[in-house]
């Protein structure tokens, strides 16, 4: 006999937010929705190395229990117990649908990668198949949950010891990486911020209380286009309404191109001008010392992280080298206008002029890096 019994695969679908009164209740009223849908709910915390698991379906909850992890990290909790847990449940016959909240502030992406591989051919979840990653949000309250400066450990929502991310971070991955935002609240400016973020081809579903199990299940999740939209390079395509689809909506897009690479002394002198103040920034960049690298820029909550991605024609899919950042902010319209101003001055200041790459870079190969603590050593010439 079979371990799982269905004549179908079991619908698994991905739910993460930041806020977990918000995600508590989306978890339990899709499992009180559908009498053959359940629901497993993980709260970790970086700091004890306990994992609580919560299971409820229709009749109430099955399974409240501490788990001890190995290491409290995210991957742990995936390994060790989600997989298990799923399994488990998707081979008990008396679910159609899965729903896996994940801890509060997780970035669902690496996650559902995971999963993929469990429900591909050979995985352990071979009985499920991924139908909806989805996060849910408060629109009333996201303006300053992203553009602010809070770390998720200023919350108790750190997802380790040393997890320094903002809220704003973790926000902003969700947002872009999900199939799916579901919006309670009504604040235009929240409303807009979410249409500004959320990948091309992805949903929108508002309020809450019309989100359905079996709205969920009749997604199938595409792998190859979560990536897509999860790549920096998705920011140079991404929906960025110009016109607020409401007179009140404060929020804005900014799109900042170069053909020419960055001067590396220059960026480093102005990259606070570029990256600090209430916005979300995402892109890739080329630096002139770095020439054939695509380079990452990820900035949320008052923090700006840089990185090396390697080679374009690995790291870009084959994109032609160039610089595009995709900003989104939102505020008063007289402090926008300054802060847009600022930006756009910083980035024209840290492009390198025509003569300055004239020779393709090679003025820089002797000279110090001063990028190096940011992007790594540089690659053999």
């Amino acid at each position: 006999m079979s371990a799982f019994p269905h004549d179908e695969p079991v619908a698994l679908s991905v739910l993460v937010a930041v806020d977990p009164v918000l995600q508590e209740a989306a978890a339990t009223g899709l499992a009180l929705d559908a009498p053959r849908t359940v629901t497993v709910r993980h709260d970790l915390t970086g700091d004890d190395g306990v994992l609580r698991r919560v299971v409820l379906d229709a009749g109430g909850v099955l399974e409240d229990e501490q788990v001890p992890l190995e290491h409290t990290c995210l991957s742990c909790c995936v390994r060790e117990d989600a997989v298990p847990t799923l399994r488990r449940l998707a081979a008990d016959g008396r679910w159609d649908d899965i729903v896996l909240a994940l801890p509060t502030t997780a970035e669902p992406l690496p996650v559902v990668r995971a999963l993929g591989a469990e429900t591909s051919p050979g995985g352990a979840l071979i009985g499920c198949r991924l139908a909806t990653t989805f996060a849910v949000v408060d629109l009333d309250t996201l303006e300053d949950d992203l553009l602010g400066a809070t770390l998720c450990g200023e919350r108790g929502l750190a997802l380790a010891a040393d997890d320094e991310r903002s809220v704003g971070e973790a926000l902003a991955a969700q947002l872009e990486q999900v199939d799916l935002v579901v919006t309670t609240g009504d604040a235009a400016t929240g409303s807009g911020l979410v249409d500004r973020l959320r990948g091309r081809g992805t949903r929108r579903l508002e309020p809450l209380h019309a989100l359905r199990a079996a709205d969920l299940a009749a997604g199938r999740h595409d792998a190859v286009a979560a990536e897509r939209r999860a790549h920096p390079l998705a920011a140079r395509t991404a929906a960025a309404p110009g016109t607020p689809a409401r007179p009140d909506d404060r929020s804005w897009t900014l799109v900042l191109t170069a053909a020419r690479p960055l001067h590396p002394e220059r960026l480093l002198a102005r990259v606070e001008d570029l990256g600090t103040g209430p916005l979300r920034a995402r892109g890739v960049f080329r630096v002139a010392n770095r020439p054939d690298s695509a380079c990452l820029w990820d900035g949320a909550g008052g923090q700006t992280f840089l990185a090396d991605l390697g080679p374009w024609e690995h790291a870009a899919a084959g994109a032609a080298p160039t610089t595009r950042l995709c900003v989104v902010g939102a505020g008063d319209p007289s402090d926008a206008d300054l802060l847009r101003r600022r930006i756009v001055a910083a980035f024209d200041a840290v492009v390198a002029t025509p003569d300055e790459v004239a020779d393709g870079g090679l003025a820089w190969l002797g000279a110090p890096d001063v990028l190096a603590p940011w992007l790594g050593d540089r690659s053999p010439a």
